[in-house]
C-alpha cells in the first residue's frame, strides 16, 4: 500500500503494474486474508500500526475483487479507470499539434477490442511475468518493452502535468 501511493503520485504507469502484481497476488493466496497475511503482510519490517494499515487494505481489495467478479482473472474497476484515463489522455496528445505522434501497437495486441494502452500494460506485465519466471527474454520482446515503457513514461510524466493543471493541449 505505501508503495501504491507513492508510485500512483510519481509514475502511474509502474503503479499499474504494481496494482496487477497485487491483484496476482490476492489471488495466488486463494483470496484469504490469512494467508496473506501470512505470506505477504508479515514479510515486511513495518510497525504494527503500518501491518494493521497494509492489512486493511488487503481486505479492502479482497472486497473489491468479490464485488466486481474478479476473484479468478481480470483486473478491479479502479485499475481498469486509470486505462480509460491515460487511453483519453493518450488520444488527446494523439489529436494534439504539440505532442509528437505516439506510436501504435494495436498491430501486435492479441485483443483488437480493448484500449491499446491496455495491450502495452499487458505487454509490459507478461514481460514482468517471463522475469520473475527466470524465462529467457529475446532481443525483440527486449526492444518492445523499450519502446513500450517509453511510451508509458511519457503518459506518465503527462499524467503528472495534467493533475497539477499544467498540460496545455
Amino acid at each position: 500500500m505505501f508503495i501504491s501511493k507513492q508510485l500512483k503520485e510519481n509514475n502511474i504507469a509502474e503503479y499499474l503494474i504494481y496494482m496487477w502484481q497485487v491483484e496476482d497476488m490476492i489471488r495466488a493466496n486463494g483470496c484469504d486474508m490469512e494467508k496473506i497475511k501470512k505470506n505477504i503482510v508479515d514479510s515486511y519490517p513495518l510497525t504494527e500500526e503500518q501491518k494493521v494499515e497494509l492489512t486493511q487494505w488487503y481486505i479492502d481489495l479482497i472486497e473489491m475483487m468479490r464485488r466486481e467478479n474478479v476473484m479468478e482473472k481480470g483486473h478491479l474497476q479502479i485499475n481498469k479507470n486509470i486505462i480509460t484515463w491515460l487511453t483519453d489522455l493518450h488520444l488527446q496528445l494523439l489529436r494534439s499539434s504539440k505532442f509528437p505522434y505516439i506510436v501504435e501497437l494495436r498491430a501486435k495486441g492479441a485483443n483488437k477490442e480493448e484500449p491499446e494502452l491496455e495491450t502495452c500494460f499487458e505487454a509490459l506485465y507478461g514481460i514482468l511475468l517471463l522475469k520473475l519466471q527466470k524465462k529467457e527474454i529475446s532481443e525483440e520482446t527486449k526492444k518492445a518493452q523499450q519502446a513500450i515503457s517509453g511510451l508509458l513514461a511519457m503518459l506518465s510524466n503527462y499524467y503528472i502535468e495534467d493533475k497539477k493543471g499544467e498540460l496545455e493541449f
